[in-house]
């Protein structure tokens, strides 16, 4: 819900598949995964003191976005990022404590203190870097899909109706520059749709009331394996940018994040999770604090 962030999370009845608040989230038989690992002392006590000390790190959260996050069977929240997040807590000898909210809320109530830290698929801008810091942890392009059998081209899409999750980055940035784009050339805008969950943009195009959506490239990917043949991908993975946990300014969180994260790139647990969900494409190799590359 960074960088792209808008095409899947669960299909619903209409789309073949089931809610994400029933099952899995989308009909899937992947379900969480636990890693070995465990607390690593020199790693831990960097943990500001409010969150040692409470003993968990309150995470805030938007669903449903599969795979990433998600609700499972009696309502848990479990996905890819889920896993990570659980395993980085492990690291750091505390649980993580899993809250919902809006997406657009998220980084305020980190701002507020409300939330330890963000976890919602955020993608690390530098924009967004100006409120908070960020943790990086995966690498995600924006990818388009359409109506199996149809013909849209993301970088000539004018004139088309393409639908986005609200408060993301497709709906801020990615898609609104297209438009604007394809106005200054004297050609009709896009028709940007916003949806307040991924279900119904994704359900949106399933249904043919757009063309085309935009979201993050794991999600996109999930997106059209649930949907049964009825989308498919729509030109090719672009702008591709990290994923990051977003984290009040200035705090030893940061650090302490970082290096948890980059212990389980390092010892293999990390990629075991990507494996899991099938999103190791964008593994990346280094973490970093406040990594945006725009």
């Amino acid at each position: 819900m960074g960088l792209v962030a808008a095409a899947a999370a669960a299909m619903t009845v209409v789309a073949g598949c089931s809610n994400d608040d029933e099952s899995d989230g989308t009909g899937t038989d992947i379900g969480p995964i636990s890693v070995d690992v465990a607390k690593v002392d020199d790693i831990a006590a960097g943990l500001p003191e409010k969150v040692s000390k409470a003993g968990k790190l309150v995470v805030g959260v938007n669903i449903p976005y599969s795979p990433n996050e998600f609700k499972g069977p009696g309502g848990k929240i479990i996905g890819f990022d889920v896993d990570v997040v659980n395993a980085v807590a492990k690291v750091l000898g505390v649980s993580a404590e899993y809250r919902e909210a809006d997406f657009a809320k998220i980084i305020p109530a980190v701002q507020a203190g409300t939330f330890d830290m963000g976890m919602s698929s955020f993608t690390d801008t530098k924009e967004r870097e100006k409120q908070v810091d960020f943790v990086t942890y995966y690498s995600a392009g924006v990818q388009w899909a359409q109506q199996s059998g149809k013909s849209v081209d993301p970088s000539n899409a004018c004139g088309k109706k393409v639908a986005v999750q609200a408060d993301t980055f497709e709906a801020t940035d990615e898609v609104p520059a297209k438009s604007e784009a394809c106005t200054k050339a004297g050609k009709p805008a896009i028709a940007i749709q916003k949806y307040d969950s991924q279900d119904e943009a994704t359900n949106a195009l399933v249904l043919g009331k757009v063309d085309a959506m935009s979201a993050d490239s794991p999600v996109t990917a999930y997106a059209i394996k649930k949907s049964k043949g009825k989308i498919e991908p729509a030109g090719e993975i672009f702008d591709s940018a990290p994923y990051g946990y977003p984290v009040a300014k200035g705090t030893p969180l940061a650090p302490a994040l970082q290096k948890a994260v980059q212990y389980l790139i390092d010892n293999g647990q990390f990629k075991e999770i990507a494996t899991h969900w099938g999103v190791e494409a964008g593994l990346i190799e280094k973490s970093l604090i406040n990594g945006a590359i725009n």
